[in-house]
């Protein structure tokens, strides 16, 4: 587990030990998993107040599908999700908002209207984003993508060594924020599970996560129902439940901190288990045997 300063976003602090749940809430009217149910604004809005309740330490709020698809400006891009955040702010003075956008005008709207995360899933496609979360006191989420282009597919990408090159890359990305004058306890790096990579690599990753979160800065892990879950089980999009929980053990037990998911309760049953077998937090109850 990572042992260095706390991680912050917003107003909240959390120590190396914490493991948080962040709850996807999609903007959009295609994403892969969703398909649009939470497209119209209320929709989001009741997803954002159920997995509150649930228990989710923060949301990100996308407008934008990463597969490729029907284009979307910046314009429309945040017609998707400015008022959006405002209205989850509002309501949710103290909830720690992301906002999942490579762009940097869409960023600082986002900023301006209550967001705490830029959650920046395709690797400094726009370099000026790390500026705009440095001017706005605000956290960052750094990815290892490849180099490939946003909303596009991996076709017979290479690495000699892809946990090299993610960590060559996220430590180059995570200093770059700190020069450009973000806080340090703002920057999170995210080895970017399937964008960029084929199965092996998003597998390889998993497998030797240590290497990333002995790095000291807090890993973000997006697995939730990825391609190469899918692929490692032969299962189509809604039944990578059960593979997605067994790589977020995995990922917990290697120290990763803050999990993007869909499914909230399972994710929080799974990583307090493991944050209880490692030590780092209390079971619940311990009767057995002592009753």
């Amino acid at each position: 587990m990572r042992t260095g300063a706390p991680l912050r976003m917003g107003r909240q602090e959390y120590p190396a030990t914490a493991r948080l749940v962040m709850a996807i809430v999609n903007r959009t009217p295609d994403s892969f998993y969703d398909r649009g149910i939470t497209w119209a604004e209320d929709a989001a809005m009741e997803r954002v107040r159920m997995v509150v309740e649930q228990g989710a330490d923060l949301v990100d709020i996308g407008g934008i599908k990463a597969a490729p698809g029907a284009e979307i400006d910046a314009a429309e891009e945040m017609r998707r999700v400015v008022g959006f955040v405002e209205r989850v702010r509002g309501e949710f003075p103290d909830l720690v908002i992301s906002v999942d956008t490579w762009r940097a005008e869409v960023g600082r709207a986002v900023c301006a209207a209550g967001a705490d995360v830029l959650n920046d899933a395709w690797g400094g496609a726009d370099p000026e984003l790390p500026s705009v979360a440095a001017e706005f006191g605000v956290s960052i989420v750094r990815t290892h993508t490849g180099g490939v282009a946003p909303r596009t597919r991996p076709h017979r990408i290479e690495y000699d060594d892809v946990v090299a090159d993610a960590r060559t890359s996220l430590l180059a990305q995570a200093e770059q924020c700190v020069e450009l004058g973000v806080d340090r306890s703002r920057v999170m790096i995210d080895p970017a599970h399937d964008f960029g990579k084929n199965t092996y690599h998003s597998l390889e990753l998993t497998r030797r996560l240590d290497e990333l979160t002995t790095l000291d800065w807090p890993v973000l892990v997006s697995l939730s129902n990825k391609d190469f879950v899918g692929e490692a089980l032969d299962l189509p999009v809604g039944e990578r439940l059960t593979g997605t929980l067994a790589a977020t053990a995995l990922s917990a037990w290697h120290g990763a901190q803050v999990y993007r998911v869909h499914e909230v309760v399972e994710t929080r049953q799974v990583l307090d288990l493991v944050s209880v077998v490692a030590g780092d937090l209390r079971p619940a109850r311990t009767t057995r045997g002592l009753a």
